[in-house]
């Protein structure tokens, strides 16, 4: 796969209210932070551009409503998604309770081959923190998921998180470069789910 070759990858953020998804995605997406983020109503949807050494990836940034209400609206956004991004406030232990729940749900109803990370937010907050960060890595280990901890705040590994994803979402798509050829330097991950469940 050459660095000319342009991936497009839907990419869904979960999580609870509160947790920092909206955040996390306008400090990567905007370079942004606001002390006083309203609330995501039902989703939003943001879009950026990754430059790596293999390949240019375009994530379209699917931020959805932490709020229960919404919940039944979820599987409208993570369904055909290539990555997952499963936020929890590392201050508040039940968000990270709902968040291993959300891991659940995708795992059960996700794309197989979904690339999934597991993110602690709000680690300035250290003095309030309530989840350690070995035990949300080990979970993560057990489960598949790439594990890192942030803050939209000062922007701890806000933008090494994006980066990291669209690496492993390459990685995942490798085998597939011959299919890139046939359709062209433009390869969206649907075409490319499509090509694994074909075996080709």
């Amino acid at each position: 796969m050459g660095s000319s070759a342009i991936i497009q990858a839907k990419l869904v953020l979960l999580g609870d209210l509160g947790a920092g998804k909206t955040s996390i995605v306008v400090r990567f997406a905007k370079g942004l932070y606001y002390e006083c983020q309203e609330s995501t109503i039902g989703a939003a949807f943001f879009s950026q551009v990754l430059a790596l050494d293999e390949a240019t990836v375009k994530l379209d940034i699917w931020d959805t409503a932490g709020q229960e209400r919404y919940h039944s609206l979820a599987p409208m956004y993570y369904r055909g998604a290539a990555a997952a991004v499963v936020v929890f406030d590392i201050t508040s232990t039940d968000s990270y309770v709902r968040a291993k729940r959300w891991v659940d749900e995708l795992q059960r109803q996700g794309n197989p081959h979904l690339v999934m990370a597991l993110v602690g937010n709000k680690v300035d907050l250290q003095e309030r923190r309530q989840v350690g960060t070995q035990e949300a890595m080990d979970y993560a280990e057990a489960n598949g998921l790439f594990f890192t901890e942030t803050s939209a705040k000062t922007a701890q590994n806000v933008s090494e998180l994006f980066y990291e994803l669209g690496k492993r979402l390459l990685s995942q798509l490798q085998f597939c470069e011959l299919l890139c050829c046939r359709v062209g330097h433009h390869l969206t991950v649907s075409v490319l789910v499509h090509c694994q469940l074909k075996g080709w």
